[in-house]
């Protein structure tokens, strides 16, 4: 699936969207601004899909078949998978799955008290196109509790990307987060945990007035 494509817990500097164009043009931009250092991996988290579901299109806020949309602030998400000399990865396959609005995967290990979403399963295959760009619309997740003594995770979406020579396994995470501060898959990062989080910003020109925006370019190590 390339970008043109409708829009279908646990382990490199967003820049928000705030002029039309920037999430198809700007991906250089952001790759200059984050550095030629990989995007730094995370855990894979016990929540990987088991099941995947047929419809796998870049749009994960509607389920083919259904009428109604997920719950939550709806997020179009926009990048380029490059290597350390900013040159585009074709063909990169990118998996991305994540809880819903209210902190719950929909996954049979997933014990959260909190609800499922009828309209919205949290995963999504796409490929990225001949300059290494992706499109994701989704929405934003929830926190949700952790481990024996309810530690709380903050939103975020995970991320296994494959490239021509490499496999990246990852999460992204959203500026201004308390729990940011205290998660320790982040934080355990060090300096590179920067690299993981986007802020979210207006949308550009042709897209849901109240949704946000957001570009991400990740970095393989060698593409």
């Amino acid at each position: 699936m390339g970008i043109n494509d409708g829009i279908s817990r646990r382990r490199v500097l967003g820049m928000a969207v705030a002029a039309g164009g920037l999430a198809l043009s700007g991906g250089a931009r952001t790759v200059l601004a984050q550095g030629s250092g990989r995007t730094p991996d995370q855990i894979l988290g016990p929540f990987y899909p088991v099941v995947k579901p047929p419809h796998q299109g870049a749009d994960l806020t509607t389920i083919p078949g259904r009428p109604g949309r997920a719950a939550g602030q709806v997020i179009h998400l926009t990048g380029r998978v490059v290597n350390p000399q900013g040159q585009p990865v074709q063909g990169a396959r990118m998996e991305i799955w994540q809880a819903n609005s209210h902190g719950r995967y929909t996954h049979p290990s997933d014990h959260n008290p909190a609800p499922l979403d009828p309209n919205f399963e949290g995963f999504a295959v796409v490929t990225t196109d001949a300059e290494g760009r992706y499109r994701i619309k989704t929405i934003k997740p929830g926190a949700y509790p952790a481990g024996p003594d309810a530690r709380m995770r903050p939103p975020h979406i995970h991320f296994d990307v494959t490239g021509k020579s490499n496999r990246l396994v990852t999460q992204m995470y959203f500026a201004g987060e308390p729990l940011n501060d205290k998660d320790p898959f982040l934080q355990g990062t060090g300096a590179g945990k920067e690299r993981l989080i986007v802020r979210l910003g207006p949308p550009t020109q042709g897209l849901e007035r109240d949704s946000l925006a957001a570009v991400w370019d990740i970095v393989l190590e060698k593409g």
